[in-house]
């Protein structure tokens, strides 16, 4: 197709091109293409190297499409940084001012107009557009960028935008554009998309590979690197480091080394967009620069003037542990695809070096891309949003990946404790207020629950809120611990003469980015701005948040603490919080078996008993009491695992109510408490093997495993009147077992799978089912003399492993072709036998010989 038939008018033509010529990119030869196939199909995978140029140049080029008809092009930034420069380089090259055709959205910020025709935003901003206007009324194309990324909210937008197509707008057009993406897995989910590919621009880049440093070494490794890059090689250099704190310990070590015409740029998410915007602009004439950068620099960015990247292989992870229920940071390594990313950094504009801190062969096994968010993430705010769009059922959305169901259960369960989810899954009111505040559902529940309080309780939430959406006012000097009590921080904010504790350094552009955030809370939220807020409150406030972090000190330990979720915390000995009561715990690490408390507030009782009146009511409890061993009744007031009274009760013998308990109490201390005998055993033993050999569906597990967890079946009703564990040895194990088996099967059981086997000398020999080849019948030689089959339970269908003895009772053969001993193996035992046991019988042929239980008669 003539992509000028694509075109409105040449008027509308001209207006995609820029005004003057910024320079051929990579990508613009398969834009036609593009055009084409968006037009002909709806939908389309773009994969582009990095610097080919997809970011800033397809959607100008989309503005003139006849199917856009003078809609929007919206397109997804996985970051806020990328999508400022996105917009603003796009009216670079249109010869604009930001927000007139070109403009973006992010959390706080937005250059948008009538004019603006193409909108870039961050995923939350799509997200929320999505949802208040399902059908995308004034847009025509969504373009997905950076989508090998694979946020969070990225697939959210994906599954979403795919329902609408399907269902409310059929011409609206998809696009998803990366530089590392599996297209054809993405194209399958999109019937089949088209993939277009920019083989890109091929300015070489050198990889060198170096040994990976010690965690503590990372900083001096870096900064040795950085300085011997400088020295070799001319330009820029891009530095990839985990987090801010590697960024400052190697602009440490890098201060007073550098090169007079070098400066030192750092570059991660938390700057403020002015000083975010000077590490990618170019350097004045004569100088260079140094950008220490997280992961925020991998994609849809071109720092000017960087040919040298130095990676150090790692970036900060958030890990949410299904378990605890908690989020931790980790420090991991990159994938193949994100140290692509990466490297493709030093080759934008011309021929460039790459020095990675890990081995040539390290590198070949790292994994090929990023775990999707999806698979590691607090799923909570994405179980909100699927409440909100209505879908009870998330596996009927198209999902490049799908939430795993157990961390997305536990998500709803929160959800619902919080009010946000009617009993039956949909959405409460309280719920779509929540879904209305751009916040964490824990957080936003805080505000709606604080305001409801008075608007002076709903002023410190908003700001309670800001705080912990945003970076840490806060950062420790020199040689100094965390200040961890958030009291301190609304200190500060309210502006009550508070000023940074000792040994602590305040961030003051955060300081202001939080106070802007917490104004535009406040008018979301309906708050009015003269409201007082008390930083003394701030722990009745923040309990409403995390109510399964409320922590209670453990008395005689100071520094250590029970949380009513039911885990351990700590905090340093030598903090003033570690000498509260409670805390209401806002961050914590899931790590260890103790978590360590982050930011807390002290937290009044009265205020407990208040908040949590409910819950906080006399309760009759029935449970397995670890260190009596033994049934115990309580009347107890409790928070989750927190006990604030406890009364026992007289022993009461009601079965109802103790066997579960005593079966709480068996799991624990687990099944070799019970009085197993060796008749059990064995029983055991022949069901397990009918089990695992002849129909798992006919016959009962009695594995561990399975009784364990069937206990208050089969053991339940054997247990009146046993409410301790020096009791257990009058429980009739072996009746429990027979009624879990059931009679009809026992009766099968004697001749599937007997105890015992006659044999020719006329005894009966136990059978061997309890080891893994079994059953084992073993018998001495001459007691099997006549017998040429081997012997088979099940009906004779399963041959029994015989293991033939030595008159003293030693093993001689192991078989399971008894006559292929006697015709074999038989002869070299009989040679070696005769002369050590010359009183038992050894017959030249045992087939035609009487068996025998006794040595030979005297005279033989």
């Amino acid at each position: 197709m003539d992509p000028s038939r694509l075109l409105r008018t040449e008027r509308e033509r001209k207006a995609v091109m820029p005004p003057f010529s910024p320079g051929p990119l990579p990508i613009d030869p398969v834009l036609p293409a593009l055009l084409e196939a968006l037009a002909s199909h709806g939908r389309a995978v773009l994969i582009a190297p990095p610097g080919a140029g997809k970011t800033t140049r397809v959607p100008p080029a989309l503005l003139g499409a006849l199917w856009l008809g003078g809609q929007k092009v919206v397109m997804l930034e996985p970051r806020r940084l990328a999508t400022r420069a996105a917009a603003r380089r796009m009216a670079f090259e249109a010869g604009e001012a930001v927000g007139q055709r070109f403009g973006f959205r992010v959390r706080g910020e937005s250059r948008s107009g009538p004019l603006t025709r193409v909108e870039v935003m961050t995923e939350g901003i799509l997200t929320r557009r999505i949802q208040d206007d399902p059908e995308l009324a004034g847009v025509g194309c969504v373009i997905l960028d950076e989508f090998h990324e694979r946020g969070l909210q990225g697939d959210l937008a994906f599954a979403l935008l795919r329902e609408i197509q399907g269902a409310l707008r059929p011409d609206l057009r998809l696009l998803v554009m990366s530089a590392t993406l599996d297209g054809a897995a993405i194209a399958a989910l999109m019937d089949d998309a088209p993939v277009i590919e920019s083989h890109g621009r091929a300015f070489p880049v050198t990889i060198t590979h170096g040994e990976r440093p010690a965690a503590r070494d990372l900083g001096p490794a870096m900064a040795r690197t950085i300085l011997r890059a400088l020295e070799d090689e001319p330009g820029s250099v891009l530095a990839f480091l985990p987090g801010e704190r590697e960024i400052a310990a190697v602009a440490g070590a890098l201060a007073r080394a550098l090169p007079a015409d070098t400066v030192l740029r750092p570059l991660y998410g938390a700057l403020p967009p002015a000083e975010q915007d000077a590490a990618i602009s170019p350097c004045p004439p004569g100088q260079r620069k140094v950008v220490l950068a997280t992961d925020i620099a991998e994609t849809s960015l071109t720092i000017e003037g960087v040919r040298i990247v130095v990676d150090s292989g790692l970036r900060r992870s958030p890990r949410f542990d299904p378990q605890t229920g908690l989020s931790r940071l980790d420090t991991v390594r990159i994938s193949q695809a994100g140290a692509e990313q990466r490297r493709g950094r030093a080759g934008r504009l011309e021929p460039g070096v790459c020095l990675r801190l890990w081995p040539e062969a390290e590198h070949r096994a790292l994994p090929a891309q990023e775990t999707p968010e999806i698979l590691a993430a607090d799923l909570a705010p994405l179980a909100l949003e699927l409440a909100r769009w209505g879908a009870r059922d998330a596996a009927a959305l198209c999902w490049p990946t799908p939430p795993p169901p157990g961390p997305l259960a536990q998500a709803r369960d929160l959800l619902t404790s919080l009010g946000a989810l009617e009993p039956a899954g949909g959405l409460s009111a309280h719920g779509a207020a929540m879904a209305a505040l751009p916040l964490h559902p824990r957080l936003a529940h805080m505000v709606l629950a604080a305001k409801a309080d008075g608007a002076d309780d709903g002023a410190l939430a908003c700001l309670l809120a800001a705080l912990l959406a945003e970076r840490d006012i806060l950062r420790p000097g020199p040689g100094a611990a965390r200040d961890r009590d958030l009291t301190t921080r609304l200190e500060i904010l309210i502006g009550q003469g508070r000023r940074a504790p000792a040994g602590q350094i305040l961030r003051q552009p955060t300081l202001g980015a939080v106070r802007d955030e917490a104004a535009r809370l406040r008018q979301l939220a309906g708050i009015a701005a003269s409201a007082s807020p008390e930083p003394a409150r701030c722990g009745r406030v923040l309990a409403r948040a995390y109510p399964d972090r409320i922590a209670q000190a453990r008395p005689g330990q100071p520094g250590r603490f029970l949380l009513s979720s039911g885990r351990g915390a700590l905090i340093d000995v030598g903090d003033p919080l570690a000498a509260a009561a409670f805390l209401a715990v806002a961050e914590v690490d899931g790590a260890g078996s103790e978590a360590r408390v982050f930011l807390a507030a002290p937290l009044d009782r009265a205020d407990l008993e208040e908040l949590f009146d409910e819950a906080l009511r006399p309760c009759e409890t029935v449970t397995w009491d670890p260190r009596a061993e033994a049934v115990v009744a309580r009347v107890e007031r409790r928070l989750g695992a927190l006990v604030f009274e406890s009364r026992d009760l007289p022993d009461r013998a009601d079965p109802a109510r103790t066997t579960p308990a005593v079966c709480a109490g068996i799991r624990r201390l687990g099944l070799g408490c019970l009085p197993w005998t060796r008749e059990t055993d064995r029983l055991r033993a022949r069901v397990a093997f009918l089990h695992r050999v002849h129909s798992a569906d006919d016959w009962p597990d009695l594995s561990d495993d399975a009784l364990l967890a069937s206990l208050a079946d089969w053991l339940g009703p054997w247990l009146d009147g046993i409410t301790r564990r020096s009791a257990f040895a009058r429980i009739d194990l072996m009746a429990a077992l027979k009624a879990l088996i059931g009679w009809r099967r026992l009766a099968d059981l004697d001749r599937l799978a007997p105890a015992q086997m006659d044999v020719p000398s006329g005894v009966k020999v136990a059978l061997d089912y309890e080891v893994p080849d079994g059953p084992v019948l073993a018998a001495r030689v001459q007691q099997l003399f006549g017998l040429t089959r081997t012997p088979a339970v099940l009906d004779g269908g399963h041959p029994v492993l015989v293991h033939l003895l030595s008159p003293a009772g030693r093993p001689l053969q192991v078989t399971r072709d008894l006559a292929g001993f006697w015709k074999g193996s038989y002869a070299e035992v009989r040679k070696d036998m005769r002369g050590r046991y010359p009183k038992h019988p050894w017959p030249e042929d045992p087939t035609g010989a009487e068996a025998t239980n006794r040595v030979k008669p005297r005279g033989q």
